[in-house]
């Protein structure tokens, strides 16, 4: 199992809206895809010196090769719209995690 690990800091004056648009259209669209089986959207407990909240969502994939494709047909598209919408507010880095065991 592979996590594709997208963790965002989000300006505080734009905050409540980046919130809205990740549950209520950006997660939803990346499950849409059917390259993920989950997903969770997770408040990352630091404070930054740069200010802002850190987030850090998760989403679930089967294979690094299932993931290899998002970044061919979705990545791209779904990436501009929150650029389009939150510019230099929002910034993010992307870690690609293998699942090893679960207890």
């Amino acid at each position: 199992m592979i996590i594709y690990n997208v963790t965002t800091n989000i300006h505080e004056s734009v905050h409540d809206q980046w919130m809205i648009w990740m549950q209520h259209k950006h997660i939803p669209e990346m499950l849409a895809t059917g390259k993920f089986t989950n997903a969770k959207l997770i408040r990352v407990l630091v404070e930054e010196e740069m200010g802002g909240l850190t987030y850090s969502a998760q989403f679930t994939t089967d294979s690094l090769a299932t993931l290899e494709k998002f970044y061919q047909e979705d990545d791209a598209v779904l990436q501009a719209e929150g650029q389009k919408l939150f510019g230099e507010k929002m910034l993010t880095f992307k870690t690609e995690l293998q699942v090893i065991s679960e207890h």
